[in-house]
């Protein structure tokens, strides 16, 4: 039966930038119809690239995209792999235009990408009387006040854009699992109603999204879950077949590994509910999927079943969230934690002295931050109790606030701990960053309109 191999080089921004190297290696190897995705847009880095491109027009797009890029692309197009990317975030275009630019300085002679827009709800009546995602609930929306608004679109424009001839694919906001199911609908002609093959093809893409996840990252507990060689982990590759049966697999010889304890870990992430789990394509139920080892790093999955897709799309919604003042510094050796604990009440008394306002958070990195809550129960806690050995602690300040000038004279506080605070301070350093709140509200899928154009070397100067 025909095969469709999918390989993912990249699970979020800020990923392995050399993941994709073994995985075309291997797609290229193994020879046959194949195609290469890259995930790297959660709601957070969208919210980041709507804020970057309000400071540069011409950004929005993937920081590393080139970078991913640069040592695949070659190989790609001269195998014939077509690649598909969310990396286009709040700036498709963009991205368009700087992959035909490396194209141009790869010395390709030809390179057609595709760009799928339409996500970008601004300025539209799609964003009129929405309701809130049930996350969200009791959110209202000022249309006024919408710095950005995208909505998650499907595999179809993704296909359409492959089946036009692109060897790249740059999508905005996209579901993460229509990155792997647009090129199966290229390949295979599924129609857009066969739910039992959608449901797989999603159920596919919904493993591979997560890049290493799925062979081993983000899995490793030593002792527990034993995971060879995590500096080298290999990325996952899907042997997709057109009746939907598939088999998850990683490249030859690299590190990780694919067993049914990974498969079943990222097959549930993130599933609201496993017997409906909404995307734009399909309703996808994975309680009946099975799976199988038929081999070393080989899980063969089979039992996704689907229905008909929502009528209403989530959609992301950035608004103006403030300014964040941050600092840091560290205290070491005997009694450091409760020099850092009087810095942390030096600095809460600072802010009201000088009557900043804002939401407040003091972390003391080493003794406990990821537990604790804004108060400072468990830090303050810990602060007092008796310890014999030497330590060294981080002491974090994060002051939410409505203007820069107090986000700034507040992450000076932390500076002055250098020398009006407690002994033994140092390594001080602060950032100010203006945030962006993100919301999700439903969208009728009539209001949406996904559009596909095409850009060649000839468009770029």
């Amino acid at each position: 039966m025909e095969m469709l191999r999918i390989g993912c080089g990249s699970g979020f921004s800020g990923d392995r930038l050399d993941a994709p190297v073994p995985v075309v290696a291997a797609l290229v190897a193994a020879g046959g119809p194949a195609a290469l995705m890259l995930e790297v847009l959660g709601e957070r880095t969208l919210a980041l690239a709507q804020r970057d491109r309000r400071h540069n027009p011409e950004g929005g797009y993937e920081p590393a995209l080139e970078a991913l890029l640069r040592p695949v692309l070659r190989d790609c197009v001269a195998h014939g792999i077509p690649i598909v990317t969310n990396g286009g975030a709040a700036n498709p275009a963009g991205a368009a235009r700087a992959v035909l630019r490396l194209g141009r300085e790869l010395g390709l002679g030809a390179l057609r990408v595709g760009i799928v827009e339409g996500d970008d709800l601004r300025g539209t009546d799609a964003l009129d009387d929405l309701e809130p995602w049930e996350g969200d609930e009791g959110a209202v929306l000022d249309p006024s006040a919408v710095i950005a608004a995208n909505v998650y679109l499907g595999a179809a424009p993704i296909a359409e854009a492959l089946r036009g001839g692109a060897q790249v694919v740059i999508t905005g906001r996209a579901a993460d699992p229509a990155l792997a199911l647009g090129p199966m609908l290229a390949h295979f002609g599924w129609a857009e109603d066969d739910w039992p093959r959608l449901a797989a093809g999603t159920a596919c893409g919904h493993l591979l999204e997560c890049g290493s996840q799925v062979t081993g990252g983000y899995f490793a507990d030593p002792g527990l879950k034993e995971v060879p060689e995590p500096h080298r982990i290999g990325f996952p590759i899907a042997e997709m077949r057109e009746d939907g049966g598939f088999v998850i697999t990683k490249p030859p010889g690299s590190g990780g590994l694919v067993d049914l304890r990974t498969v079943k870990e990222q097959l549930l992430y993130e599933l609201h509910d496993p017997a409906a789990y909404l995307t734009p394509d399909v309703t996808l139920d994975v309680t009946a999927v099975d799976l199988a080892e038929e081999g070393r790093d080989r899980v063969r999955v089979s039992g996704a079943r689907g229905g008909p897709r929502p009528e209403r799309l989530k959609a992301t919604v950035s608004l103006p969230g403030g300014w964040l003042g941050e600092g840091e510094i560290s205290y070491a050796g005997p009694h450091a934690r409760v020099r850092a604990a009087l810095a942390g009440r030096t600095l809460r008394d600072r802010l009201a002295l000088l009557g900043i306002e804002g939401r407040v958070r003091v972390d003391l990195i080493g003794v406990v931050s990821v537990l604790d809550g804004d108060a400072g129960l468990l830090r303050e806690a810990a602060a007092l109790a008796p310890k014999d050995v030497p330590e060294d602690v981080r002491l974090r300040l994060a002051v939410a606030t409505e203007t820069r000038e107090a986000a700034e004279r507040a992450a000076r506080e932390v500076l002055s701990l250098l020398c009006c605070g407690p002994a033994g301070g140092g390594g001080a350093r602060t950032r100010v960053v203006d945030r962006i709140r993100t919301l999700s509200f439903m969208v009728p899928r009539e209001r949406v309109r996904p559009r596909v154009s095409f850009l060649g070397l000839e468009d770029v100067a």
